[in-house]
């Protein structure tokens, strides 16, 4: 079974791309929890298993913890991390 993980970093507006960012500044939102990508994840069909006691490479700092997505195998980690944002940018309208 594939795992991917999604960061809040890929998700934080506050970030740039070489900070670590992968979506485009339009679904970029600021301060994205781990709750709310669980939940865009779940919205899309997948399992999401979120541990919250993880670092982010770029930012061994901040212990904002990670999602796990479980059963994503018919679609690439881009387009997963797209469509993630997609809905976290549409919940918080």
């Amino acid at each position: 079974m594939v795992e991917n993980v999604i960061w809040p970093a890929y998700l934080d507006a506050s970030l740039s791309r070489a900070e670590g960012r992968r979506v485009p500044q339009d679904l970029a939102v600021e301060e994205p929890t781990v709750d709310e990508i669980a939940k865009a994840v779940q919205q899309i069909g997948y399992d999401a298993t979120i541990e919250r006691e993880k670092s982010y490479s770029r930012e061994p700092w901040r212990e904002r913890g990670r999602v796990v997505v479980r059963g994503a195998e018919d679609s690439t980690k881009n387009d997963l991390v797209q469509a993630v944002a997609a809905y976290v940018v549409a919940m918080r309208e």
